[in-house]
């Protein structure tokens, strides 16, 4: 089949969008891609503020997992931005004290012996407990989680008894930094899947930082890539409604009142968008997109605070179980770039950036109020770095609908890329395949989406 006249319409400009862009591109297809803000990233964006500096919508961590990620930025040259990190997880807790998981270079699981016997924190016993508890996990690897999909991980973890500490000091901030919700609510699915990757394969839980904005990094260079090859980009520019008639979409109207044609169509919009553009008739006839209105975003909350003196020297991601910074870095030592304030150099100083959560209650405050919050979480785990410390420069972004809640039962209800209409995919990271929402998890889904659109070709 020859696609140098087949179009496609791509709704949302993030990750995801801009992803499935450069494959259509590279296939030939005739692209348009619609983005509702100025600015194009999505969940990933980032921008400067009015005084220089960077300001990204959330804390971005690029795990070692994220193979597609790394081959599509291999693609457009950017590989080289991203800077791995010491194989080590360490959480701050209230009081200055702190512990930290550490790996060996040797394979699966041997590389993980050091977080079990030396993480200077948990008990060899309890330690010992939790690895009992993951036998299951170990014996059928990643056909167990599944099975597990209809618990809360507490409840998945109060069967297993391996103790409270291990749930309060370290799954904690890894479930609202995987996923912005507690333990208490979150799939016993997601932290196991996440667990068995990270057991199974050495370097996955590796994190890296760019060395500078995902802006200039990603999502510029994907632009640039895929316009050069004569796709179009237009941002400002909101959908209403997908026009659905005779079995497939026949056109996306605006917001403005325009209409657009395309030979297919992608929406990579995040899930509370693409619910309000369904048009109700195919929601109501089709157990496929009836089934999204169970998903919903949750709500995200990011801070950026610049303090006069190095507060914490890490190079590195940090968690912490206490206060309401489960998730954060002093983006001064990670980001080589960020090292600025108000668009002057900044060193030898923080500038932390921090996943705020959970972020539900959160999101009624003020903008003063969740500041010095932070800022007292802050100070609990560095009472001593932070006693003459002052504030010089904050920032905060509210998102009141970003990843999608993967609360138990919700797997059924994620989509496949290809849908039961003829014309329309899927994009997302809410959408089935292996890294959840996620930036591996939007490359993926772009990919897979796109493979559906050459099968799609073929057929006609």
């Amino acid at each position: 089949m020859s696609t140098e006249k087949k179009s496609v319409l791509i709704l949302g400009g993030g990750l995801a969008g801009l992803t499935a862009a450069k494959r259509l591109t590279d296939r030939g297809f005739q692209v348009r891609v619609l983005e509702k803000r100025e600015i194009y990233g999505g969940k990933v964006s980032s921008w400067k503020d009015d005084e220089g500096d960077w300001v990204e919508s959330g804390t971005h961590c690029f795990f070692g997992a994220y193979d597609v990620l790394y081959d599509l930025m291999k693609e457009i040259k950017t590989y080289h931005a991203v800077l791995w990190k010491e194989h080590q997880l360490t959480y701050t807790l209230e009081g200055g004290k702190r512990f930290t998981f550490n790996t060996w270079d040797m394979p699966s699981p041997l590389h993980l012996l050091p977080a079990i016997v030396k993480n200077g924190y948990f008990t060899f016993g309890e330690m010992a407990f939790f690895s009992r508890s993951l036998i299951p996990l170990a014996l059928k690897q990643a056909d167990y989680p599944p099975t597990q999909d209809h618990l809360t991980f507490a409840e998945w973890a109060e069967q297993k008894k391996f103790g409270s500490r291990l749930m309060d000091k370290m799954f904690r901030p890894m479930a609202l930094a995987l996923k912005f919700i507690p333990p208490e609510e979150i799939s016993a699915k997601i932290i196991l899947d996440v667990t068995e990757t990270f057991y199974r394969i050495p370097g996955s839980s590796c994190m890296g930082f760019l060395k500078g904005a995902p802006q200039e990094y990603l999502h510029q260079p994907l632009l640039d890539y895929s316009a050069s090859r004569g796709a179009v980009f237009r941002n400002k520019t909101a959908v209403d409604e997908l026009l659905f008639d005779g079995g497939e979409i026949r056109g996306v109207q605006l917001r403005n009142g325009e209409i657009l044609t395309a030979d297919y169509y992608l929406s990579a919009l995040p899930i509370h968008d693409l619910n309000r553009i369904l048009p109700p008739g195919l929601k109501s006839r089709d157990r496929f997109f009836g089934g999204l209105s169970n998903l919903e975003g949750v709500p995200v909350i990011s801070v950026q605070i610049w303090y006069d003196r190095e507060i914490a020297s890490d190079d590195n991601v940090l968690f912490s179980p206490d206060g309401i910074i489960p998730v954060y870095a002093n983006l001064a030592r990670t980001t080589p770039e960020y090292r600025t304030l108000r668009g002057e150099p900044f060193s030898g100083k923080t500038r932390f950036e921090f996943c705020v959560a959970p972020a539900r209650e959160l999101m009624k405050l003020s903008r003063e109020e969740i500041i010095r919050q932070v800022d007292l979480s802050v100070r609990a785990c560095y009472p001593a770095e932070t006693h003459r410390a002052k504030v010089l420069k904050s920032t905060l972004v509210k998102i009141p609908h970003s990843v999608y809640a993967p609360l138990p039962n919700m797997e059924q209800y994620r989509p496949t890329q290809c849908t039961p209409v003829r014309n329309l995919f899927l994009a997302g990271g809410f959408s089935r395949q292996l890294y959840y929402d996620s930036m591996g998890g939007a490359v993926m889904s772009a990919n897979l989406a796109v493979d559906g659109i050459l099968k799609a070709g073929a057929r006609e």
